[in-house]
């Protein structure tokens, strides 16, 4: 008695994803759909105007970090109460223009009260150094040896900016071109889908932090950008490369058995791979400090949502075009 295409197929010790992919579906649909809803609030703001909110890298300005030299007895101190200081800072005038309006200006206040993260209008020198004097005498005293002062011109934010643009889609376009070589159109349109998704999900996470916390992207997101991008076509490869074998293999099986007989092989690489990024990734979130935080966050939502696509997004999506194309060409 001969063995049915069933018992051929190796026994998978997981789960098969293909019996789950409309739920996957549903998942990452989910997800993506609240990505662009976030992103289009974050564009109709008012006071962003953007699909995300730029940090001082794009927009130019001044950028002053204060420690206070209170050692570990500093009085407690919240942003409500450097606004109001910062309301009463009186700034020398340049050249007869009007020194710039410090209300709104956006402020972080760091461990516990220590630090002070200031986003300012593009200062002159002496004008930065009337600012921190006057804000010594209010809620200081601060450590000369940490405090920093950063202006960024307009013009090289806009420059940035473009880098940053040009450098992502770059990369896209190498990463399409380099697997429709490695394999076929299918596969790298799949790839290039999955990238899309894990960017629009990481994007789509820092434009409600934009609008519910203000936080602002850098020239750092844009690197954890390009970063997830290609850890998730590495991940995607792997999978798809394995797919490729078990075609040869088990060619008499369906191809949702081959797929999920390839995730089935893969997923603990997968798995081992992502955990043991995302544990000096979460080091650098709790122990990093303040100025690599966020680019930490954005590091570790690529990575974590890179492997989820790259096990229930590109496959399951592979079996149904598969299949959907032989169903409409059986001879091919």
């Amino acid at each position: 008695m001969s063995p049915t295409a069933a018992d051929s197929v190796p026994a998978i010790r997981y789960f098969r994803i293909n019996r789950h992919r409309r739920l996957a579906w549903a998942a990452s649909g989910a997800a993506c759909l609240l990505s662009l809803i976030g992103l289009l609030l974050s564009w109709l703001n008012p006071s962003i105007g953007l699909p995300l909110r730029p940090g001082l890298d794009f927009t130019g300005g001044t950028r002053i970090q204060l420690e206070r030299a209170c050692g570990s007895s500093c009085t407690p101190l919240t942003a409500p109460q450097v606004e109001e200081q910062l309301a009463r800072v009186k700034l020398p005038e340049e050249a007869g223009v009007a020194a710039p309006q410090l209300e709104r200006a956006p402020l972080q206040v760091l461990d516990g009260g220590r630090s002070i993260d200031l986003r300012m209008p593009t200062l002159s020198a002496d004008q930065s150094t009337a600012l921190i004097d006057q804000l010594s005498s209010r809620i200081g005293p601060f450590l000369p040896g940490d405090t920093s002062v950063e202006t960024i011109g307009p013009t090289l934010g806009v420059q940035l900016l473009r880098s940053s643009l040009v450098s992502l889609l770059v990369s896209f376009a190498a990463i399409a071109v380099y697997i429709s070589f490695r394999y076929d159109r299918l596969f790298a349109s799949l790839a290039i889908l999955c990238l899309g998704h894990d960017v629009l999900i990481t994007a789509g996470l820092f434009a409600w932090l934009g609008l519910v916390l203000g936080v602002e992207v850098d020239s750092l997101f844009a690197v954890s950008l390009i970063t997830v991008a290609g850890y998730s076509v590495n991940d995607t490869v792997v999978v798809f490369d394995r797919i490729r074998e078990q075609k040869s293999l088990l060619g008499h099986l369906p191809i949702e058995d081959q797929v999920d007989v390839a995730v089935d092989a893969t997923l603990t690489r997968s798995l081992y791979t992502s955990l043991t990024t995302l544990l000096p990734l979460l080091g650098m979130i709790f122990f990093g400090g303040s100025s690599l935080f966020w680019f930490a966050v954005a590091l570790a939502t690529g990575i974590a949502v890179g492997s989820w696509s790259s096990i229930g997004v590109a496959p399951t999506l592979l079996s149904l075009i598969t299949a959907s194309n032989r169903a409409r060409s059986p001879l091919a």
